[in-house]
């Protein structure tokens, strides 16, 4: 089973319940961390890094002796990756998005395949739980290449828990197409609410089974659960305002591990996800 845990802002608790989710299930499960912008899942997971991959992409590469300046790579390009100025050939490999469409197009075989760096991705584990991290190298603006290939960790044996990016662009579909569910977390506020429909609507184009957990619910006030009520999305978990989880999660721990009850808690939402996945 694949799960996406998902936000549509950031600091809404999304790692907290992924994380602790994973924790719960123990050797069950895989956590994917592929909120490869700003990953920190491994903080408070502490896992052991057992192997390395750095992550590239194929750019195009100009042979000026072969090209004819037909132009007909920049054409094609609608990211403008390739531009032709007097008799040269302009390659910007910072907006090229590798989808091989200059190479086809290219009849006298003037262009080659360069690459470019997008990051790493590492691999090892936390007690009994997989883990893989994705880290985007500093400076690079495209993250989903990086996503899709921390996604090709997946163990299909086991079930595996996706830390998704916050927000609704393309990373966050990158870490969700193709998932069995999407647990989205929010917080009962405004912002929270307006977010969150962001979110769900695009869950829905994706047509992905989905669930909603409330963090800091005892807080704010009912306009989540109303809206949640009114579009027939399941509450799976609630996670009140407490000082004993806020300081857990200050001090980098996790909630599952250092109070049992949650633990679960967490199991039991897990049970819940299962539930609508096999409705």
């Amino acid at each position: 089973m694949l799960i996406s845990v998902a936000s549509g802002k950031g600091g809404t608790g999304k790692t907290t319940v992924s994380t602790n989710l994973a924790y719960a299930l123990g050797k069950r499960a895989v956590i994917l961390d592929c909120d490869v912008e700003e990953p920190n899942a491994h903080l408070f997971l502490n896992p052991e890094f057992e192997e390395t991959e750095n992550v590239t992409t194929k750019v195009p590469v100009v042979d000026m002796a072969r090209c004819t300046l037909c132009r007909k790579c920049a054409d094609i390009c609608r990211f403008r990756a390739i531009a032709v100025a007097g008799k040269t050939v302009l390659v910007f490999p910072e907006l090229c998005h590798s989808c091989g469409g200059c190479f086809r197009v290219c009849e006298p075989g003037a262009l080659s395949e360069g690459l470019r760096e997008l990051g790493d991705v590492e691999k090892g584990v936390s007690g009994d739980l997989g883990f893989v991290k994705g880290t985007l190298r500093v400076g690079e603006a495209m993250s989903p290449p990086l996503i899709k290939k921390v996604r090709t960790y997946h163990d299909l044996s086991r079930i595996n828990i996706i830390d998704a990016p916050p927000g609704t662009s393309c990373p966050v579909i990158a870490a969700m197409r193709g998932t069995d569910f999407v647990l989205m977390v929010t917080e009962p506020t405004p912002f929270g609410l307006h977010d969150l429909k962001l979110a769900v609507g695009a869950v829905r184009i994706l047509g992905i089974p989905h669930g909603l957990v409330i963090n800091r619910s005892d807080m704010g006030d009912d306009k989540v659960r109303d809206y949640a009520k009114a579009e027939y999305i399941p509450v799976l978990m609630e996670i009140p305002f407490d000082r004993r989880i806020a300081e857990c999660y200050s001090r980098g721990g996790l909630i599952a591990a250092m109070v049992p009850e949650w633990k679960e808690s967490f199991m039991e939402l897990f049970q819940k996800i299962q539930s609508q996945v096999l409705s």
